[in-house]
C-alpha cells in the first residue's frame, strides 16, 4: 500500500487503486502520521491537532475510535492495511513497511546527487518530480503541523526542479527550457538560482533581449522589496551576456543522439580492426562483419560506430535483433531502437520516408536469423535515405549490392588472446597474471581455443576454480571438438556449441536446469521471471550462473539476468532434449500475461512513468509471448492494449489484436485503434455493455471523437453513466475528455470547459499524467478559442512538460505546435515558426502524420500574415488531398478557408469565390458554426471582391451571429481577415448601407449563406 503526500493527501492499494478515507478527523490522523516519518506521535498532539478547544466527551476513546476508523478503511482497501498504523507508547506511528511517495523523492534526488551524467541526473530527478500531484498536502496547508513538513517538500521540489533544469540546459535543451521555466520564474521570482539558469536558457535560445530584461526585473524585486542587489554570479552573468561572451554558448556536444552502450571494459587486440572498419566506413554505405559465433563482431561492430559517430548528426542507433523472434519485423525492431512511434499500420511502407532525409549510422546485429527480411530491407532503405549507412553482423553476408564484407579474424594467438585471457581471468580471479610458471599453459590455451575472443572469456571463468594447468589438461578431448566438428554443422556450432558443452558439463544440474529455463527469454528477464520460468527460487544459482559469466547482470533497481544469444540457443536444445519446452513457454507466456495484466493497473495513475519503462524492457518477451500464442493469447493483448496506445505502437497493436477476432474487447480495442489511424474498421463491433469491455468500448467513442467528425454521443454518453454506476474514477475521468471532445467539435464552449475542468481534476487526483496532458489540450484550445492566450499558453506548456517526463513524443509535437499557434495570435511569427519547425521535425522523427499536417498548417497561416502567399499555398496544398483520403471535413474546410483568403489577397475573386464554397460545404458536414462562420467570412471577402459589397455585408453579419451565439466570438488577435474585408466593404458602402446589410445578415443567417452550389 501506498501513501501520497505530494498533492493531496492520498492512498492506493499495491495495484494502483485509489482508497478513500472516511471523515476529516480520520484524514488528519493519517496526514499526522504521515508527515512525522515513521515516528511515534503522542495521542495527546494527535487529540490537540484533531479537535483543538472542542474536545470530544472522551478525547482518548473518540481518537481510539478514528483509529480504528483508519485501520478499518485500509484493511477493506487490502488484507494486511490495518497493520500499517502501529500502537507504539505513547501514542501511534506508521509502519515502516508503509510506502510514502516523499520518501520515494527523497531517494531519487540523493540518486541523482550522485549520478556523473546530466542524461542521468534529468531521468532520475524527472521520475522525483513526477511523483507531485499538486502542492505538498494541498487539503492541509493551513494545519500547523503540516507547514514545517511543507516548506520543506515545496523548498525540495523547487531545488530539484533548478538541479534539472541545470542539467537539461547541459544536453542542450534550452529551447525547451526558455519556455518551460517562464511559469515557475513568475512563481518564484527572487530565486536566484533558478533565474540564472532561466537567463542561460533564454540567452542560448537566441532571446537576449528577453534575458536582460529578466535580470533587470530581479534586480528591481530585490531593491524594492529586500534592499539588496543581485549576487555576484548572477550579476557576473549578467555582464556576460552583455558582451555576448563565448563561454555562455551551449557545448558542442549536448546529448548523445545514440544507444550504443557503454563498454564495461576495454577492447583487446582490435586496433588494426578497428581501423580498417572505420575506413570502410567512410567510403561505403553497407559493411558487413562476418565471421563465426563468438568472434567478436558485435563489439568490433559497436566500437567502430562509435568511433565515426560524430559524421552522423542524426545519430548512430545499434539494432538488436538477436531478441527478437522469427516471427517478429525487423522493421519492428528498428523502429524501436530509433524510438519511432508506429502509428501507421504499414509500418514497412512508412520506414524508408521517416529516414529519407537522415544522415545516420544503424548497426544491425546478429542478422543471421533473419538474415532475408534484413537483406531486403536494407537494400530498400539504402535507396530511399542517400545519407543512411548500416554497419551489419552477421555469420554471412546480406548478399545484396554494394555491400562490402569485412571478415573478423581471431585474435593473434602470441599477444592479443593472451592479453584477452589474462585480463578476463583477472577479473574473476583477482590477483591471477601472467607468470613464467604460468606462460606456457596460457598459451596452450589461447591456441587450442583458437583465439576466439568467447571462447577465452568463458575459459577464463573456470580459472578461479581449476586454474590454468588443470583447465589446459582438461581442454584437450576439448580441442578436438572445437575443431573439427561435423561439415555440415553451422560454423556456431563447429565451435561455441563444443564450447558450450565444456561449461555445462562443469555445472551442477540446480544451475543446469535454471540455464536452460532461462533460455525461454527473449533478452533476459528479472528474478520474479526467472523464477516463474523456473518453477522455483533460482537466486543461488542464478548467482554462480553469473559468477561463472554464462549470465550477464544489468540493472540496479530491478536486475535483469541475460545470456549471450549462442548459450541461449545451446539452452532451448537442452530444454526440448529434457522434455520441458512446452511446459516453460506456458509458464512463460503465463508469467507475462500477468505481468502485462498487473502493468496495465497502474498505468493510469501516479505509477504511469515507471510501469511504461518495465513494459518497454520486456516488449521481446511480450512479443515472444504473443508469437503463437492460441486463444489464450487474448488476456495478453487486451492487457497491452493501452500500453500500446500510450506508446503510441498502434499499427502493431492492430497486428497483434487481429489474431482474436472471436474476444469483444480485442475488436473493440482494434477498432478503436485503426479509427486512431484515421482508417475504418471494415465491421463496425457493437457494445456489449460488459463490465470487461468498459474500456476498450470507451476508447473506441474516443477514438471516434479525435477525427473530429459529430457523430452520435450516445456512446460517450453511455462511457460516462457506466464508469460512474461502477466507481471507475479514471473510466470517468477519460469519458468526460470524450464528452470535452465532442463539446468542443460542436462549439459548446460551457461544455468544453466544464467536462475540461472535471476530468483534470479527476486526473490530477489520480496521478494520470497522460489524462492530464489530453485535458490541457482541450482547456488550452477553450482558452485560445476566447482569446484568454495566456492561460493557453500556460496549459499547453504544462502539457509539453508533461508529455516530456512520459516520454510521449507525439503529444510533444501536437504541444509544440499549439504553443506556435499562440506565437502566432500573439503576433511573435518568428517564435511561432520556430515552434512549428521542432513540431514538425519532432512528428517526422516518430511518423506521426497527423502531427506533421498540423505543424506545417501553422507554417502556412504564418506565411500568409507574412504575405508570402506563394509559400503559404504550397505548405496547404501539401495536406488537402490527404485530408481528403481521411474524409476530414474539418481539415478540408480549414484548408479551403486558407487557400480562399490566399486567392482573394491576390485579387482573384472568382477562384477565391469557389474555393470558399467548396469550404462551405465541407464546413456544413461538420456541424460546427465556427467552421461555417469562416467559410462565410472567406464568402465575403470573394463578394466585395467581385462587386457584391452588400452580399459581403450580409455575410459579415451572418458569421458574427454564429460565432456569438455559440458564445466564441473572435478574439482581436483572429479578426485580422474580418477587419480587412470589412475596411473593403465600408470603402465601397456608406455607413448605412452597411449597417443595414450587415444588421440584415446578422438577423437572419440562415437565409442569408449561399446553399449548396
Amino acid at each position: 500500500m501506498r501513501f501520497g503526500v505530494l498533492g493531496p493527501l492520498a492512498v492506493w492499494t499495491s495495484e494502483g487503486r485509489p482508497v478513500r478515507i472516511p471523515e476529516l478527523k480520520v484524514r488528519i490522523l493519517l496526514a499526522h502520521l504521515l508527515v512525522s516519518a515513521g515516528e511515534v506521535v503522542p495521542a495527546d498532539r494527535l487529540i490537540d491537532d484533531m479537535w483543538g478547544d472542542r474536545l470530544p466527551a472522551n478525547p482518548p476513546g473518540a481518537l481510539q475510535t478514528r483509529v480504528s476508523q483508519l485501520r478499518r478503511a485500509l484493511e477493506d482497501a487490502e488484507p494486511g492495511g490495518r497493520d500499517l498504523i502501529v500502537s507504539r507508547a505513547p501514542g501511534y506511528a506508521l509502519s515502516s513497511d508503509a510506502t510514502v511517495d516523499s520518501a520515494r523523492f527523497q531517494r531519487l534526488i540523493q540518486e541523482a546527487g550522485r549520478a556523473g551524467d546530466p542524461s542521468s541526473v534529468t531521468r532520475l530527478l524527472g521520475d522525483a518530480l513526477a511523483l507531485w500531484r499538486g502542492p505538498a498536502l494541498a487539503d492541509f496547508a493551513d494545519a500547523e503541523f503540516t507547514r514545517p513538513v511543507i516548506a520543506r517538500l515545496e523548498k525540495q521540489r523547487l531545488t530539484a526542479a533548478e538541479l534539472r533544469a541545470e542539467a537539461r540546459l547541459e544536453l542542450g535543451e534550452h529551447g525547451l527550457l526558455a519556455d518551460e521555466l517562464s511559469d515557475l520564474v513568475t512563481r518564484h521570482p527572487l530565486r536566484e538560482r533558478l533565474r540564472a539558469v532561466h537567463l542561460r536558457a533564454l540567452y542560448r535560445a537566441g532571446r537576449q533581449g528577453e534575458a536582460l530584461e529578466s535580470y533587470q526585473d530581479l534586480r528591481t524585486r530585490l531593491a524594492d522589496e529586500l534592499g539588496v542587489d543581485p549576487g555576484p554570479e548572477l550579476a557576473a552573468l549578467h555582464q556576460a551576456i552583455l558582451e555576448q561572451d563565448n563561454t555562455l554558448r551551449p557545448a558542442e556536444t549536448t546529448r548523445a543522439r545514440t544507444n550504443l552502450p557503454a563498454p564495461v571494459n576495454e577492447l583487446i587486440g582490435r586496433d588494426t580492426a578497428l581501423a580498417e572498419v572505420r575506413d570502410l566506413l567512410a567510403d561505403a554505405r553497407l559493411v558487413t562483419l562476418v565471421g563465426p559465433g563468438g568472434v567478436g563482431k558485435t563489439r568490433l561492430a559497436t566500437e567502430s560506430a562509435r568511433a565515426v559517430s560524430g559524421g552522423f548528426p542524426d545519430g548512430t542507433w545499434l539494432v538488436e535483433l538477436a531478441p527478437e523472434g522469427p516471427g517478429t519485423r525487423v522493421a519492428d525492431a528498428v523502429l524501436a531502437a530509433l524510438e519511432v512511434r508506429d502509428d501507421s499500420a504499414t509500418v514497412g511502407d512508412r520506414l524508408p520516408e521517416t529516414l529519407r532525409d537522415r544522415r545516420m549510422l544503424l548497426v544491425l546485429d546478429n542478422c543471421e536469423h533473419v538474415i532475408e527480411q534484413v537483406a531486403a530491407l536494407s537494400a530498400e532503405l539504402l535507396r530511399a535515405a542517400p545519407g543512411l549507412h548500416i554497419l551489419a553482423t552477421s555469420q554471412e553476408p546480406l548478399g545484396i549490392s554494394g555491400e562490402w564484407l569485412f571478415v573478423v579474424p581471431p585474435l593473434d594467438l602470441e599477444s592479443a588472446a593472451v592479453e584477452l585471457f589474462v585480463a578476463r581471468a583477472n577479473a574473476t580471479a583477482p590477483g591471477f597474471r601472467r607468470e613464467d610458471d604460468n606462460v606456457a599453459a596460457i598459451t596452450s590455451i589461447c591456441r587450442r581455443l583458437d583465439g576466439i575472443p568467447l571462447a577465452l572469456e568463458l575459459a577464463a571463468t573456470r580459472v578461479r576454480a581449476l586454474g590454468v594447468h588443470e583447465l589446459d589438461r582438461r581442454l584437450h578431448d576439448r580441442f578436438q571438438l572445437l575443431g573439427s566438428g561435423p561439415r555440415d554443422a553451422p560454423p556456431r556450432q563447429r565451435t561455441l556449441r563444443a564450447m558450450i558443452d565444456w561449461s555445462w558439463e562443469l555445472l551442477p544440474e540446480p544451475e543446469r536446469m535454471v540455464l536452460r529455463r532461462l533460455a525461454i527469454h527473449a533478452d533476459g528477464g528479472t528474478l520474479a521471471a526467472a523464477e516463474a520460468s523456473c518453477g522455483t527460487e533460482v537466486l543461488d544459482p542464478l548467482t554462480r550462473l553469473v559468477d561463472r559469466s554464462l549470465l550477464t547482470v544489468s540493472g540496479t533497481d530491478e536486475p535483469r539476468y541475460r545470456m549471450l544469444e549462442s548459450v541461449a540457443a545451446y539452452g532451448i536444445e537442452r530444454l526440448r532434449e529434457a522434455g520441458e519446452f512446452e511446459e516453460v513457454r506456458r509458464r512463460h507466456r503465463e508469467y507475462y500475461t500477468e505481468f502485462a495484466e498487473r502493468a496495465d493497473a497502474h498505468l493510469r495513475g501516479p505509477e504511469q512513468r515507471r510501469w511504461l519503462r518495465r513494459l518497454d524492457a520486456e516488449t521481446p518477451n511480450l512479443r515472444y509471448a504473443l508469437d503463437g500464442a492460441g486463444p489464450e493469447g487474448c488476456r495478453l493483448v487486451n492487457a497491452l492494449a493501452w500500453y500500446w496506445v500510450l506508446r503510441g505502437r498502434l499499427g502493431e497493436g492492430v497486428r497483434a489484436l487481429s489474431a482474436f477476432p472471436a474476444n469483444r474487447s480485442a475488436m473493440l480495442w482494434r477498432a478503436g485503434f485503426t479509427r486512431r489511424l484515421g482508417q475504418h474498421s471494415e465491421e463496425p463491433v457493437p457494445p456489449s455493455g460488459q463490465p470487461e469491455d468498459a474500456r476498450a468500448e470507451w476508447f473506441m467513442a474516443y477514438a471516434q471523437s479525435l477525427i473530429g467528425e459529430q457523430e452520435d454521443e450516445t456512446p460517450a454518453v453511455r462511457s460516462l453513466s457506466n464508469f460512474r454506476a461502477n466507481g471507475d474514477q479514471w473510466g470517468t475521468a477519460a469519458a468526460l475528455i470524450t464528452r470535452a471532445q465532442h463539446a468542443l467539435i460542436r462549439s459548446d464552449l460551457t461544455a468544453l470547459a466544464e467536462y475540461g475542468e472535471q476530468s483534470m481534476a479527476m486526473f490530477t487526483e489520480l496521478g494520470d499524467r497522460w489524462g492530464q496532458v489530453r485535458a490541457t489540450q482541450l482547456l488550452g484550445r477553450c482558452a485560445e478559442i476566447v482569446g484568454d492566450y495566456d492561460r493557453a499558453g500556460r496549459l499547453h506548456r504544462d502539457g509539453l512538460r508533461m508529455a516530456e517526463e512520459l516520454e510521449l513524443w507525439t503529444e510533444m509535437s501536437d504541444k509544440l505546435s499549439e504553443l506556435g499557434r499562440i506565437a502566432l495570435l500573439t503576433g511573435d511569427l518568428t517564435r511561432a515558426d520556430d515552434l512549428h519547425r521542432r513540431a514538425l521535425r519532432l512528428a517526422a522523427e516518430h511518423g506521426y502524420q497527423l502531427g506533421e499536417e498540423y505543424a506545417e498548417l501553422g507554417l502556412a497561416i504564418s506565411a500568409r500574415r507574412r504575405g508570402d502567399l506563394d509559400a503559404a499555398e504550397t505548405h496547404l496544398r501539401r495536406w488537402l488531398d490527404w485530408e481528403g483520403q481521411l474524409d476530414s471535413d474539418f481539415g478540408i474546410a480549414f484548408i479551403m478557408a486558407e487557400l480562399g483568403f490566399v486567392a482573394e489577397l491576390r485579387g482573384d475573386a472568382e477562384a477565391a469565390g469557389t474555393l470558399h464554397h467548396s469550404g462551405l460545404s465541407a464546413a456544413r458536414r461538420t456541424g460546427d458554426p465556427r467552421t461555417v462562420a469562416l467559410a462565410v467570412e472567406g464568402l465575403a471577402g470573394a463578394e466585395v471582391l467581385a462587386g457584391r459589397p452588400e452580399a459581403a455585408a450580409r455575410l459579415l453579419g451572418a458569421a458574427e451571429t454564429m460565432r456569438t451565439t455559440v458564445g466564441a466570438p473572435l478574439p482581436s488577435a483572429e479578426r485580422g481577415d474580418v477587419e480587412r474585408i470589412t475596411a473593403r466593404v465600408r470603402a465601397v458602402l456608406s455607413d448605412t448601407a452597411f449597417e443595414a446589410a450587415y444588421r440584415k445578415g446578422a438577423d437572419n443567417p440562415a437565409d442569408t449563406v449561399p446553399k449548396e452550389i
